[in-house]
């Protein structure tokens, strides 16, 4: 599909964490994508000599659903972030879009490992919320989820309600009160155990570049073949 420029019309805005939050938009003209695929927002004003900007923002919701939701971290010094922070139902904003080949593949018989650290996870409730995924489900479901604090824990809800779905999240600086995981995602992959399906599995894995290479390097030496491992990197 080849990307359009198209009008946004702000719908929400919520906090979802401390530090991340939604906004969703409608679009003044049908926007197709694939789920997985992410937007690129424009920034008026914020370049160099008063040039727009644009921002990279992965899909959240489903292609089928009649509103856009972006997850966004806050950044400080991010022009992005910042933009769309401030944006509030009524207002209006440019956007171009789909761009990214991260989809989800159906692949039957096969099971489907979502990892992700903060943001990252995204383009996974995109592709899991989808027809396409709801109508062709994996045989079994994994969806990791690594963040620093159990207040950044992001849809929970969403995947712990999947049949045959296994949601983890693994948090590296838990406080005394969290009875889950203790650790980064990485630490949680490596701790699985033998009888996990390996070979039988697709992974999926959006985030942090570090995160993403142990994890590669760690499904190498499982004898997982390239072809079965999809990546997006995020860089904030």
């Amino acid at each position: 599909m080849k990307p359009i420029e198209f009008q946004c019309h702000v719908k929400s805005f919520k906090k979802l964490t401390p530090t991340v939050f939604e906004t969703a938009f409608e679009t003044h003209q049908p926007l197709p994508f694939d789920a997985g695929q992410f937007i690129s927002v424009v920034i008026p004003g914020a370049g160099p000599n008063g040039r727009d900007l644009r921002r990279a923002y992965s899909i959240a919701s489903p292609p089928e659903a009649k509103e856009i939701e972006l997850c966004v971290k806050i950044v400080e010094d991010g022009p992005g972030t910042q933009y769309l922070y401030r944006l509030r139902p009524g207002d209006h904003a440019r956007a171009i879009a789909p761009y990214g080949s991260f989809v989800f593949e159906d692949k039957p018989g096969r099971n489907v490992c979502f990892v992700a650290t903060g943001t990252g996870i995204a383009p996974f409730r995109s592709m899991a919320l989808s027809r396409k995924f709801q109508e062709n489900p994996p045989a079994l479901g994994y969806c990791l989820l690594g963040v620093r604090t159990e207040d950044e824990i992001l849809y929970a809800d969403t995947f712990g309600a999947m049949p045959r779905m296994k949601f983890v999240a693994a948090v590296s600086q838990a406080g005394p009160n969290w009875n889950g995981f203790r650790g980064r995602v990485t630490d949680y992959l490596k701790g699985v155990g033998s009888d996990f399906p390996w070979l039988e599995t697709e992974y999926y894995l959006c985030g942090h570049g570090g995160m993403i290479n142990e994890v590669k390097a760690l499904l190498l030496e499982k004898g997982v073949g390239k072809e079965s491992v999809h990546q997006e990197i995020y860089y904030k």
